[in-house]
């Protein structure tokens, strides 16, 4: 068998086990967040929003771009892999004081005695992340996403129970706390019991800085990111009620659903296959096309029948509490929509070697951002146009993370558009379809049954008719499987 079917099988391997973890933690967690969310209130996810923006820009510096710069490096051995371990820990020690310390400003600055000690308990996730960091990367570099099935399904399981268990108890905020603990601890530890990876007894700082000149532009790029995107929540939290963040960031729920299950796993198997093909540009090309068209003809449809059955879902899953998620919730199907083509441009440049060009685009990106974000703040006024303005800064930043690869990889924005083009005419047909059927005036669960098959049968007759021939390449793939 020649080398490209060796890395196409296994490529495929690894997608169905990594999207097979993805569905299985989702399906577990989403299931988990219907029963919270009907016997929580809104006000105990605004909190953990409140906590979540610190620690996620937090925990930028205990991956520090390391675990990217492994997997992109052909030749990492275990000296490469150890000192980044022993350097993760002392990371998130460090920062883990910081927070410590911090915990009463922040409540202070939202004005939420409360958060203190929830802070104090719940950045105990940035010491577990220094453990399970390399672990991730090892297990990525190695292409052993079988692993990750196990530890995140049995994490996620274990963790629903507990979090259900003190939510009916009445413990309020503590239950989302505790759950989130409880699933990252268990997740580690399965990991370190079923990979065979162990830290060596030994630390380099030269290998740390040759790591580091790749990965100092990819945490300074994440850095960036993560900040900008925790921005709009930092803002929201300060100048509005913690319910509206909550509302703001409940819109998030499912599109991120379908996104964390298929780009998700798409991401997490791609930068490996990408980085052990980077001296064959025709190879990579084709790798992060088939990417491009392959996910966009998944998440196309998803997300535009999900904006069109928005308030039906909502209804019907988190009861009427919850409705002034639903704008939110169909702004964030547009940006979500385009992740396919931001992820597959962002991997190329990265498994290139080309982490200078990804930092470069962080910020020309983000100096766009957040000029539109202080027009939305400053100009309107209104959390809408936030939403709205976090919209058109994606549909711009994925013309400018396609714009590089016209160079690296002769596969432009022009010729992308063209590949996702047809998808995409397709899905708006259908999503006006289903949005004409949400107006019938029956019972809510038969309403959203009625859009779901009318939806799933006008897009999928329609790319027979047209003959996609990415329908004809996902059968085949799912015949060969079996």
């Amino acid at each position: 068998m020649s080398k490209k079917n060796d890395m196409r099988n296994k490529v495929i391997s690894s997608l169905f086990w990594k999207f097979s973890e993805r569905v299985g933690a989702q399906v577990v967690n989403f299931i988990v967040s219907i029963v919270l969310a009907r016997v929580l209130q809104p006000k105990d996810y605004g909190l953990i929003a409140l906590i979540t923006i610190f620690i996620t820009i937090s925990n930028v510096f205990v991956q520090s771009g390391f675990g990217s710069a492994l997997i992109q490096k052909k030749d990492a051995d275990e000296l490469d892999f150890s000192s980044v371990f022993y350097f993760s820990i002392f990371m998130s020690c460090i920062l883990y004081i910081i927070m410590f310390i911090t915990a009463p400003f922040i409540a202070q600055f939202y004005s939420e005695p409360q958060l203190t000690a929830v802070i104090r308990v719940l950045s105990l996730l940035l010491i577990i992340a220094g453990v399970n960091s390399v672990q991730h990367a090892y297990v990525s570099k190695t292409m052993q996403f079988k692993r990750f099935f196990f530890s995140t399904l049995f994490g996620t399981l274990a963790s629903a129970v507990v979090g259900i268990y003190l939510a009916y108890k009445g413990y309020g905020v503590w239950a989302l706390v505790v759950q989130q603990l409880f699933n990252s601890i268990v997740d580690t530890l399965i990991l370190w019991f079923t990979v065979r990876w162990r830290p060596m007894l030994k630390f380099s700082l030269e290998r740390l800085k040759k790591l580091f000149s790749f990965g100092w532009k990819l945490l300074i790029s994440n850095l960036l990111d993560t900040v900008y995107n925790q921005l709009n929540s930092l803002i929201i939290g300060k100048k509005y009620l913690s319910e509206t963040l909550a509302y703001f960031n409940r819109g998030k729920q499912f599109p991120e659903l379908v996104i964390n299950n298929i780009n998700g796993s798409i991401q997490s198997v791609l930068l490996p296959a990408l980085a052990e093909n980077q001296d064959h540009q025709k190879r990579v090309k084709e790798m992060v096309r088939r990417s491009i068209v392959t996910s966009s003809f998944l998440i196309f449809p998803i997300m535009i029948g999900l904006a069109a059955t928005g308030q039906t879902v909502v209804t019907l899953l988190l009861t009427e509490k919850w409705l002034p998620c639903v704008p939110f919730l169909q702004i964030n199907c547009l940006i979500f929509a385009l992740y396919p083509i931001h992820t597959a441009n962002l991997q190329a440049i990265n498994a290139m070697g080309r982490s200078d060009v990804f930092l470069k685009l962080e910020i020309i990106k983000k100096v766009f951002g957040l000029s539109v974000l202080a027009i939305t703040v400053f100009c309107f006024d209104d959390v809408m146009a936030i939403a709205i303005g976090t919209c058109i800064v994606s549909v711009t930043a994925s013309f400018i993370n396609a714009y590089p690869n016209k160079r690296i990889l002769d596969y432009g924005y022009i010729e992308q558009i063209k590949d996702v083009m047809p998808p995409l005419v397709l899905s708006l047909v259908m999503g006006t379809c289903v949005l004409l059927v949400g107006y019938l005036k029956i019972y809510v669960i038969l309403q959203l049954i009625v859009q779901v098959l009318v939806g799933i049968f006008i897009y999928l007759l329609g790319a027979w008719i047209l003959k996609f021939e990415c329908l004809n390449y996902l059968i085949a793939n799912i015949r060969r499987k079996k």
